[in-house]
C-alpha cells in the first residue's frame, strides 16, 4: 500500500491473476475489485491522474500562463506547449525507469527559476529585439520541459505505477497532462476574449503588471525552495 496526501494506491494479489492496482481517493473510497485489470482501465485512470495533476500544480500552471502572455501567435503557442509535453515525457520516462535520478528539491527550485525567466521575458517584450523565447518558443519550452518532467516524475513516483502496465500508465499520464494544459489555455483565451468585449483592451500596462506578479510569486517559490535544500 502507498499513500500520497489523501490518495491511497493499493496493489492486490488475487489468486490465479496478475497483481491489480486500485486508486482510492476521498471521492472514491469504495472500489470494486475486478477479476483482472485491463490496459484500458490503466489508461483511463492515469489519464485522469495527469489531467488532475497539471490543474493542481500551481507552478506548472503559472509557467503556462506566462507562456500564454508571452507568445501571442496561437500556432506558436500550440507548438511550444506540445514541445513542453514532449520534453517532460522524455525525462518522466527516463526517471521512471531509473535512468535519471535527480533529487527533488533542486528540480523544484529550477522549475521556479524557469517561471522567473519567462516573467523577465514578458517584461522585456517591448524592447524590439529578437527574443528566442518569443520567436521560437518551442526551443525554450523543450529545454524547460525536460526539467518539469523531473518534477512530474517525483509526483508520479509518490502515486505509484502498475507493475505490468508502466508504458501504458506513462502514456496516459502524459496525455492527461497535455489535455489539462490545453484546457487551461482554452480557458485563458476565453477570459481574454470576454474581457475585450466588456472592458478596455488589454494594453502594455496590463502585461507589465502580469509580468511582475508572475515574477514575484515565482521568486518567492525560488527562494523558499532553495532555502529548503
Amino acid at each position: 500500500m502507498e499513500t500520497q496526501n489523501n490518495d491511497v494506491l493499493v496493489r492486490l494479489h488475487p489468486l490465479q491473476s496478475e497483481p491489480l492496482t486500485l486508486r482510492f481517493t476521498p471521492d472514491a473510497a469504495v472500489q470494486t475489485i475486478p477479476v483482472a485489470q485491463s490496459t484500458w482501465s490503466v489508461l483511463a485512470a492515469y489519464s485522469v491522474l495527469g489531467f488532475e495533476h497539471i490543474l493542481e500544480g500551481w507552478d506548472h500552471l503559472l509557467f503556462v500562463l506566462a507562456l500564454f502572455i508571452l507568445v501571442r501567435d496561437r500556432w506558436r503557442l500550440f507548438g511550444a506547449v506540445t514541445a513542453f509535453t514532449l520534453a517532460h515525457s522524455i525525462t518522466l520516462a527516463l526517471a521512471t525507469f531509473g535512468v535519471l535520478n535527480v533529487p527533488g528539491p533542486p528540480v523544484e527550485a529550477v522549475i521556479a527559476l524557469s517561471i522567473v525567466f519567462l516573467a523577465m521575458e514578458i517584461a522585456k517584450d517591448g524592447e524590439g529585439r529578437f527574443r528566442l523565447s518569443k520567436e521560437k518558443p518551442w526551443i525554450v519550452c523543450f529545454g524547460f520541459g525536460l526539467l518539469h518532467g523531473l518534477g512530474f516524475a517525483g509526483a508520479l513516483a509518490d502515486i505509484g505505477l502498475p507493475a505490468n502496465d508502466i508504458p501504458a500508465a506513462l502514456l496516459a499520464f502524459n496525455l492527461g497532462v497535455e489535455a489539462g494544459q490545453l484546457c487551461f489555455i482554452g480557458a485563458l483565451a476565453l477570459v481574454v476574449a470576454v474581457w475585450r468585449q466588456v472592458a478596455l483592451p488589454l494594453g502594455q500596462k496590463a502585461t507589465i503588471v502580469a509580468a511582475y506578479g508572475i515574477g514575484s510569486v515565482s521568486m518567492y517559490w525560488l527562494i523558499e525552495r532553495t532555502a529548503g535544500f
